[in-house]
C-alpha cells in the first residue's frame, strides 16, 4: 500500500501547468537515493534514437511525455483502477545515452535497468525508438527468457539493415530470441500491417513459433477473442509488453516515425492493454514518440494514457 510520499500531485492542489514536471506527478527519486527500496514500479525515461533509420525524433519523446503526463489523474475512469494507491511509484529519472555510440548507449541502458531490477523494481519505460526494448529485456530477461505481447505496426523481427547492420529498430526482436532473452513460442505480435520488403520477417516468426497477429484479422475477430488468445499465449509465467505508438493509426498518434495507416483508433488502444489484466507482468515500454512530428502532444498524451493503462494492469503483478 502506498504512503503519501508516493502520491502524485494532484491538480487540485498545483495546476498542472505549474511545478516540475515528472511522469504523472509522481516524486522523482533517483537510483542512489534511500527510498528507491520503497519503489515497486518505476517510470524510467530513454532518451534514445540511434536504432531510427528513417524519421528521427524518439530521442526526444520522454520529456514530451513527461510534460503530457502532468494531465494524468489518480483514478481510471473506465476501471476504477488507482495504481499508486495499490504499489509505491516514482519517476526514476533518464538513462544517459551515448549518442555517438550505440552499445555504448545499450550496456548503459541495460546496467540502469539491473540496479532498478536489484531492488525489485518493476520497470515502464518511455522511450526512445525500438531498440530500447533489447537492453531493456537484457535486464528483465537476465534470470532467463520471457514472453511478449507485442504491440505494432511492424515485427521489429529483420536480421539486419544496410548490409549487416544488426542493431536498429527494426531488429530488437530478433535480438532478443537470439540471444534468449524471449522465449519465441510464448510471443505474440499484435497489429501487423503495411506493404513490406518481403517475408523474411514472416519466415523467422513462423519458423520460431512466433504468434503474428495481422491487423485484418484483428478487426475480423475484434479485441476480446484475439486478446483472450494473446493471454492463452504468454500464460501465468513472467511476460513483457512492448507497445510502439505505430500501433495507433497515424489520425489519432501522427508523432512517430514509421507511420502505417489502417490500424486502430485511440479508444482501442486503450482497450488492448485493459485485456492484460492478470499477466504476470514484468516489464513495460511506450517507444517511438517523435515530437518533431507532433509538436502539438496529441501523440504524446495518448501514449502517456497508454502507459497509465500499463501501469494500472501492472499494479496487480508488482510487489506490495
Amino acid at each position: 500500500m502506498s504512503d503519501g510520499f508516493f502520491q502524485p500531485v494532484s491538480g487540485m492542489e498545483l495546476p498542472r501547468f505549474a511545478g516540475v514536471p515528472t511522469f504523472m506527478r509522481l516524486p522523482y527519486v533517483a537510483l542512489d537515493d534511500a527510498r528507491i527500496s520503497d519503489v515497486d514500479v518505476g517510470i524510467i525515461g530513454v532518451p534514445w534514437d540511434s536504432g531510427t533509420t528513417n524519421r528521427p525524433g524518439p530521442r526526444h519523446g520522454p520529456r514530451q511525455l513527461r510534460d503530457a503526463s502532468t494531465m494524468i489523474r489518480a483514478q481510471n475512469g473506465a476501471t476504477g483502477v488507482r495504481p499508486f494507491e495499490a504499489v509505491n511509484c516514482a519517476d526514476l529519472g533518464d538513462v544517459g545515452p551515448n549518442p555517438a555510440d550505440i552499445h555504448d548507449s545499450m550496456d548503459r541502458i541495460t546496467a540502469f535497468y539491473n540496479k532498478a531490477l536489484d531492488q525489485g523494481i518493476t520497470p515502464l519505460t518511455a522511450g526512445g525508438d525500438h531498440l530500447t526494448s533489447l537492453p531493456v529485456l537484457r535486464s528483465v530477461a537476465r534470470k532467463g527468457p520471457v514472453g511478449m505481447v507485442h504491440f505494432d505496426s511492424h515485427t521489429d523481427l529483420f536480421h539486419s539493415y544496410f548490409g549487416g547492420t544488426m542493431y536498429t529498430h527494426g531488429t530488437p526482436f530478433r535480438r532478443a530470441v537470439e540471444e534468449g532473452l524471449l522465449d519465441p513460442k510464448r510471443v505474440v505480435q499484435i497489429g501487423i500491417r503495411g506493404t513490406a520488403y518481403d517475408d523474411e520477417d514472416i519466415d523467422f516468426a513462423r519458423a520460431e513459433g512466433i504468434r503474428i497477429i495481422r491487423i485484418e484479422e484483428f478487426f475480423k475477430r475484434g479485441i476480446p477473442d484475439v486478446m483472450a488468445e494473446a493471454r492463452e499465449i504468454v500464460g501465468t509465467d513472467e511476460t513483457y509488453v512492448s507497445y510502439d505508438i505505430d500501433f495507433i493509426d497515424p489520425t489519432f498518434a501522427p508523432g512517430t516515425g514509421t507511420p502505417e495507416v489502417g490500424g486502430p483508433n485511440s479508444f482501442e488502444a486503450l482497450r488492448v492493454v485493459r485485456e492484460l489484466e492478470g499477466l504476470n507482468i514484468v516489464g513495460a515500454d511506450m517507444v517511438e514518440v517523435s515530437p518533431p512530428f507532433d509538436q502539438a502532444g496529441g501523440t504524446a498524451f495518448l501514449g502517456v494514457s497508454v502507459m497509465f493503462e500499463l501501469l494500472c494492469v501492472m499494479a496487480s503483478s508488482a510487489k506490495t
